[in-house]
């Protein structure tokens, strides 16, 4: 093979390999811009009146924008969001990726896909979350109350929870349940959007990673 010939293979694989790598980011940036659209809808959308009163109290947040569900009778779910914390006034994380799923959820006839903000309000809740897989009602000593659309009165319903779940559903049927589901963090995004070593904690608590894409979800965020 001539000089001139391999300089033209090594080239073209070269630039063959660049849609790929573009579109592995542009996946993940695509998931934060999704997330942050979901929060302005449920934070401060006339459909969630309580959300935004929470916010003030809200020490870390998750923002779930695709929960599939779909089945018959028993069915699976799955979806793929993002979590922040807050250490102080306007004092946001950069969003961790961590990935939501069910065998089971409910019962169910058809399917659908919700949209699901979670409002963490204690420090036990954000730990919970952050140290090990977290299933949904199986939590010692954590309780969650999901919310859904047009619904008020979790300012005074949800007194004492640790997590509220803001839901948005559309499909066969209205509503969402969350029991039995599980929260875990996606450490291969994570290292794939911030680089080698990004875990959710190192993310969210010890703030060793950021990425400019995720500066619009946080300056949404840093108003409360």
């Amino acid at each position: 093979m001539t000089l001139a010939r391999r300089s033209v293979l090594t080239g073209t694989a070269a630039l063959a390999l660049v849609p790929a790598a573009a579109r592995a980011d542009a996946k993940r940036q695509s998931l934060v811009d999704q997330s942050l659209g979901t929060a302005q809808k449920v934070i401060t959308g006339k459909d969630f009146p309580d959300a935004l009163k929470m916010m003030s109290k809200a020490r870390g947040v998750l923002i779930v924008p695709e929960l599939v569900q779909g089945g018959f009778i028993l069915g699976a779910a799955g979806g793929r969001g993002v979590l922040m914390s807050r250490t102080g006034k306007d004092n946001w994380s950069y969003p961790a990726f961590y990935g939501m799923g069910s065998g089971s959820i409910g019962l169910q006839i058809g399917g659908k896909v919700s949209e699901i903000v979670f409002i963490i309000l204690t420090e036990k809740g954000l730990q919970a979350i952050l140290d090990h897989k977290f299933k949904v009602g199986a939590e010692a000593g954590v309780t969650m109350v999901a919310v859904g659309a047009g619904f008020e009165g979790a300012t005074t319903g949800a007194a004492g929870a640790d997590i509220l779940a803001f839901a948005n559903s559309n499909g066969l049927f209205a509503g969402v349940s969350l029991e039995g589901s599980y929260i875990d963090a996606d450490n291969d995004w994570n290292a794939l959007y911030y680089g080698a070593g990004a875990t959710g904690r190192a993310i969210v608590v010890d703030r060793r990673y950021s990425n400019p894409g995720a500066e619009p979800i946080r300056q949404f965020f840093a108003r409360w």
